[in-house]
């Protein structure tokens, strides 16, 4: 019914708002929007316009008909209103980083980095035509907030269309959203640290001062129980592979397949944007961006993986004793920074009262202050405070990267923008394009910190005590002007490395990137050379990232049994690609079923072994005993000891460490408590997946294949409260909220691109859209979607049209 309602109220739009038929709109008339949405299979819009300020109104309309309440709600978080709404009790989880901050930080922190001066700076830099961009997109959004408001769309976005926070949104909101999508990975992780930073009050004793005490209480700690295990993790994750022309022995392949959260506004979402002649574009954006971000076309495709590279760096800060908002820089003393902030927070009964805090900048940006508890690991004293620069906060070209990419006619113009403009804030990139070769680059926004300078800056204990926390990351003598960033000739901003200096691979073979360092690209041509805030080398790598190399390895070689020629094609890559196959199965299974399940003694293991002896090694539908062996080795990757027989060795770093060490207890004893877990849930021993595992965003009746990358798998699908608490697995199962979310395989052909994929969690949240789960069904059955590009293809596949027209409203409205 509610898809019969959607699809009526479409038909009556398109008979009140229609132009015509044509479906390249003339030019805007006297500035005035004109553009057509046409939706295909799984909702997918199709945005035709004569101007960017028109495909922005397109993008911006079908984007919030489809995921209004998502995006508001962050809206509101940005310009440091949630408590506002929602009291100053709550908190919200940043799922992409993993953070919790309650509302009150939260809003203070996004009042004090997205100000003014941060808006001002993002859209002085963004190029013009993203600046229409963006305005057309603010006019299309509020647009259908107008259109909600005045019942227009009866039994749409009903869980927020009445809520006081859904009203017009401004430009500055979009950059705000710039803002926090570019720091995502870096100061953003540091919400309560940055937002709760405040110097000792006058005449408060000064806290015990010796670091070396607090790098032996560090030491003492489980890894677990280590302040920042959210960045070590590194949640974000993806999968790429570009695949030449000896890979394929034709057209190149390009694979993508992100792992984001199933929920909240680091979604991806699906358009195609066209502007005859200027612009033909289609793939993904995380919500809030007006470009596409991975993507496709008759030219080129790519994608991308969260790097290793950090993006921020810290450093220490010598104070003076008489005032501890001063600090020595070169032996002058210089002042930080006040900034006065107020929060508005609605009470329990109803009334709102205001907050005060005043938090503080820098030369290099906020203060912070990092704890375990309540032991200070970067603490603010009368005499030491620390800092963090963020790379990416002054990185402004962001959206202008992206933008170009998507303006781009070939591969070559693409990897010259991606030197050029360096303005990719924390991924990796693979692209390839007809007739081109495999491409891998990270050529993304660095602090220019060299090992040289990093050890010549470090500051005793304090530089080791983040060495432990986070391995690579630099803490630097924040006093002396020689420990500044530096900056590359190359470089388009201070203090970041230039293209030169960034670690890039290109071969007519393949190229791919797992979320480990640049340095496997390709093993047969290992990339090396590069300083270590990018990332490690000669170093062990992870299942995930072995097992995806050994996919290409084995189908290159023939030994995968997918037949000759021993080359790469869509089909086969499409059956590699979700084949839910578990890498840690093919390293242990066969120790635990000869080694431990024949034993007698303490530990009856007989159900686990029988799970397992029926398993077929993959994470299917159909496999049967999988959740045994994910719980068996879940429980030994938080051993605090090493499993592994044969060490790591960097001249075979595809293939070790393997052969698990069944002489352990604690081995014995994790295969014991995987059955035990499993027992006490309720869960079927001999029941296939597709009873066990399913959607956790949309239809709990959908089954989900895959599994998280730490047990060796490549089709991702993770329960992130099972991720944090894994004995809060129940009856239910496994409810799947983060993973496999865009899926694109491209290559060319005569008549153009051919790309085909998914969207996993579907296009819209809004549980009245009938593309709320469908696309989610087409996912779980493999039902792969052949994406229509090209206006035959289009037309073949319509389900609806519009043309919106509209007036721009004035700039800063």
């Amino acid at each position: 019914m509610k898809r019969a309602i959607w699809i009526s109220l479409l038909s009556v739009m398109m008979l009140g708002a229609c132009g015509g038929d044509d479906d390249h709109p003339p030019a805007e008339p006297g500035g005035g929007y004109q553009v057509t949405v046409t939706r295909t299979t799984y909702g997918i819009p199709h945005i035709n316009a004569s101007g960017f300020g028109s495909l922005g109104y397109g993008y911006g309309y079908a984007f919030a008909q489809d995921n209004l309440c998502t995006m508001m709600e962050d809206f509101v978080a940005i310009r440091g209103e949630r408590s506002k709404y929602w009291g100053g009790d709550g908190t919200y989880l940043i799922r992409a980083v993993g953070v919790a901050p309650n509302n009150v930080d939260s809003d203070f922190f996004w009042k004090f980095m997205a100000d003014e001066q941060a808006v001002q700076r993002f859209r002085n830099a963004a190029d013009p035509q993203v600046r229409e961009l963006v305005h057309g997109y603010v006019d299309g959004f509020n647009r259908y907030i107008e259109e909600l408001q005045a019942g227009e769309h009866p039994g749409e976005q009903a869980d927020c269309a009445g809520a006081p926070y859904i009203g017009p949104i401004t430009d500055d909101d979009m950059y705000r959203r710039f803002i926090r999508l570019a720091i995502l990975a870096s100061s953003e992780v540091f919400i309560t640290e940055i937002a709760t930073a405040a110097p000792p009050a006058r005449g408060a004793a000064e806290a015990p001062r010796d670091p070396a005490t607090r790098l032996e209480a560090l030491e003492k700690l489980d890894p677990a129980e280590l302040p920042l295990a959210h960045l070590r993790r590194k949640g974000l994750g993806s999968n790429m592979y570009a695949l030449g022309p000896d890979a394929t022995g034709g057209e190149p392949i390009v694979f993508g397949n992100p792992h984001f959260p199933w929920i909240g506004t680091e979604r991806f979402y699906f358009a195609h944007l066209t502007i005859p002649g200027t612009v033909d574009i289609a793939g993904v954006s995380l919500f809030g961006a007006p470009v596409v971000m991975i993507g496709f076309n008759d030219h080129l495709a790519w994608s991308h993986t969260v790097s290793t590279a950090y993006r921020f760096g810290l450093y220490k800060l010598s104070l003076d004793r008489a005032d501890p908002t001063r600090y020595f820089y070169d032996g002058k003393l210089e002042d930080m920074t006040e900034v006065p902030l107020s929060v508005d927070v609605l009470n329990r009964d109803g009334s709102t009262t205001t907050r005060q805090r005043t938090l503080y900048r820098c030369r290099y940006g906020p203060m912070l202050v990092l704890k375990v508890g309540r032991l200070p690991i970067l603490g603010w004293t009368r005499s030491t405070a620390f800092a963090l620069r963020d790379a990416n906060y002054e990185n402004d070209r962001v959206m202008n990267q992206f933008f170009q990419w998507n303006k781009a006619r070939s591969l070559e113009e693409f990897k010259e923008l991606h030197a050029s403009i360096v303005g990719v804030p924390w991924v990796n990139t693979v692209a390839s394009g007809p007739g081109g070769d495999a491409y891998y680059g990270d050529l993304s926004v660095v602090p220019n910190v060299t090992d040289a300078q990093a050890k010549k800056c470090a500051v005793p204990f304090y530089s080791d005590l983040v060495g432990l926390l986070l391995p690579g990351l630099p803490l630097m003598d924040g006093g002396r002007s020689d420990c500044q960033w530096g900056t590359d000739a190359d470089a388009p901003a201070p203090g970041i490395f230039g293209a030169a200096h960034l670690p890039t691979l290109e071969r007519e073979d393949w190229v791919a990137n797992m979320n480990d360092s640049y340095w496997l690209t390709n093993p047969a041509q290992p990339v090396t050379g590069y300083n270590r805030i990018i990332g490690d080398e000669g170093t062990e790598r992870s299942l995930r990232t072995r097992q995806a190399i050994r996919q290409i390895q084995q189908r290159l070689d023939g030994s995968d049994g997918l037949g000759v020629p021993n080359l790469f094609d869509l089909p086969k890559l499409k059956k590699i690609v979700l084949s839910a196959h578990i890498y840690s199965g093919d390293l242990g299974r066969a120790a635990v079923m000869n080694d431990l399940c024949p034993r007698a003694g303490f530990f009856d293991t007989g159900a686990a072994c029988d799970a397992i002896r029926q398993w077929d090694g993959a994470a299917a539908l159909q496999s049967v005993g999988f959740p045994v062996w994910r719980e068996f080795w879940g429980n030994l990757t938080r051993l605090p000891t090493d499993y592994w027989l044969v060490p790591f060795d960097v001249n075979d770093p595809v293939n070790t460490p393997r052969g698990l060490d069944t002489s352990l207890f604690s081995v014995w004893k994790a295969l014991y408590d995987a059955q035990t877990r499993i027992e006490k849930a309720g869960l079927a021993f001999a029941a296939p997946l597709s009873e066990q595992q399913h959607s956790g965003v949309n239809d709990a009746t959908i089954p989900i294949f895959g599994a998280g990358g730490a047990v060796g798998a490549f089709t991702i699908a993770e329960d992130s409260e099972r991720e944090s608490d894994p004995d809060s697995l129940g009856p239910e199962g496994y409810r799947v909220d983060f993973g496999n979310s865009y899926i694109q395989a491209v290559t060319w052909e005569a008549g153009g691109v051919h790309a085909e994929g998914f969207l996993t969690y579907s296009e819209s949240t809004d549980p009245a859209n009938p593309h709320f789960a469908d696309f989610t069904e087409a996912y779980s059955k493999q039902r792969w979607y052949r994406f229509p590009f090209h206006p035959d293809e289009i037309a073949a596949d319509e389900e609806s049209r519009i043309t919106l027209k509209g007036t721009p409203t004035p700039v800063g409205e």
